[in-house]
């Protein structure tokens, strides 16, 4: 077994077993585990096994995809759309999104975690993302269907 995968392993294990709220805490696991990673190391490991950050029991810990509830990364992305969407705009088979500086990529993830059948990919910049459309998908009907989520409709 590759030392990545193992490092992996040995994360999402912990993920699953104990409440782990930092990638820092991760690192020093791993560090008393006699594997030497850095956050960086860990940032990418977490994003590739998929972890997402909640807030449960009072304390934001990472979790594992098959811990989350159903339903969680919609209504993240309803919340994150209210609150960061300045506007959506249909621009061909894309759409772009405008929010806040420093805020696109925090939307862009939700949008990609939604599973939303018509999106087929996002790209962030600082603040505006493109919202690649899959095959089919009607740039209006998508546009207006994340705005009555951004309304709370």
């Amino acid at each position: 077994m590759s030392s990545k995968s193992q490092r992996q392993r040995l994360i999402a294990d912990w993920l699953r077993e104990f409440r782990v709220g930092s990638q820092e805490e991760v690192v020093a696991r791993l560090s008393l585990a006699g594997i030497a990673a850095t956050q960086a190391t860990v940032s990418r490991d977490l994003l590739e096994l998929g972890a997402v950050k909640l807030k449960r029991d009072g304390s934001i810990r990472y979790v594992m995809p098959d811990q989350v509830e159903p339903g969680h990364a919609a209504a993240k992305l309803d919340r994150l759309l209210a609150e960061w969407v300045d506007a959506i705009i249909p621009a061909g088979n894309l759409l772009v999104l405008k929010t806040p500086p420093g805020s696109a990529n925090l939307v862009a993830n939700a949008l990609d975690a939604a599973g939303l059948e018509e999106v087929a990919g996002t790209l962030a910049g600082d603040d505006t993302i493109f919202v690649a459309l899959a095959d089919g998908a009607n740039p209006n009907m998508v546009a207006a269907m994340l705005q009555r989520r951004r309304s709370g409709a």
